[in-house]
């Protein structure tokens, strides 16, 4: 089944670029020039992933990204030539997955929308292919039916991405996972080093289920080699 993309790029010529690109792979693109065109299209239109520029007239990219997280984990990637550890962790924290820099090459940003899709779609935890359909661990519960999370009976609103992180160390409850591992298992794409994606998703996470983020019972970790479930 063809997969659609909805790309939010105001700059023609990229737009013109990547759309080619994408239609050459057989993707569906979805090409608009401002944010609130973008919001627009996403509310009507069934997408699979959400390339995004930041800097749109209109609509700007960080605001249309908080309006749709509202009511949606549909993976977006972040398009944009804002390339510090700043714009990096704020757009992440908004619930971005991934981010990729211009200028950037089209061979990359094809094997990014490809791997960000097959994730969303398709998510093999480790070492425990018998997973049953409900995680459980002290007050946390997750639901892997209807991808939600509770604390004591309350819901939790996770990104994507937390939701899976979070189910890869329940799922694997005495297993230490370095950097690598999770963005490699999560992102299933090669680590180059990527420490700033992962430490902001793991601090988004803990604020949303530790009562005590600086001191966490839910994810620990384990200083010089990586995370793993709270005992």
């Amino acid at each position: 089944m063809q997969k659609s993309i909805l790309l939010v790029e105001d700059d023609r010529e990229i737009n013109g670029l990547v759309t080619n690109q994408l239609e050459r792979e057989n993707f569906r693109v979805l090409s608009v020039f401002d944010g609130e065109e973008a919001l627009a299209v996403f509310e009507k239109e069934e997408v699979d992933l959400v390339l995004l520029d930041l800097m749109l007239p209109k609509l700007n990219g960080m605001d249309f990204l908080k309006r749709i997280r509202e009511k949606s984990l549909t993976p977006v990637l972040i398009i944009s030539a804002k390339g510090s550890d700043i714009d990096k962790a704020l757009g992440l924290g908004f619930g971005a997955d991934d981010y990729i820099s211009k200028p950037f090459s089209m061979i990359e940003l094809t094997a990014r929308v490809s791997a960000a899709i097959r994730r969303s779609t398709q998510y093999q935890t480790v070492n425990n292919p018998s997973v049953s359909d409900t995680l459980q661990h002290k007050d946390l519960t997750l639901d892997l039916n209807t991808f939600s999370a509770q604390i004591n009976g309350n819901f939790i609103k996770l990104t994507s991405k937390e939701f899976h992180m979070l189910k890869l160390f329940m799922a694997n409850p005495s297993r230490v996972f370095t950097k690598e591992q999770i963005y490699q298992l999560i992102w299933e794409d090669d680590y180059y080093g990527n420490e700033n994606v992962i430490n902001v998703h793991i601090r988004r996470l803990r604020e949303k289920i530790e009562e005590d983020p600086s001191n966490p019972k839910y994810i620990q970790t384990i200083w010089g080699i990586g995370y793993k479930l709270g005992e």
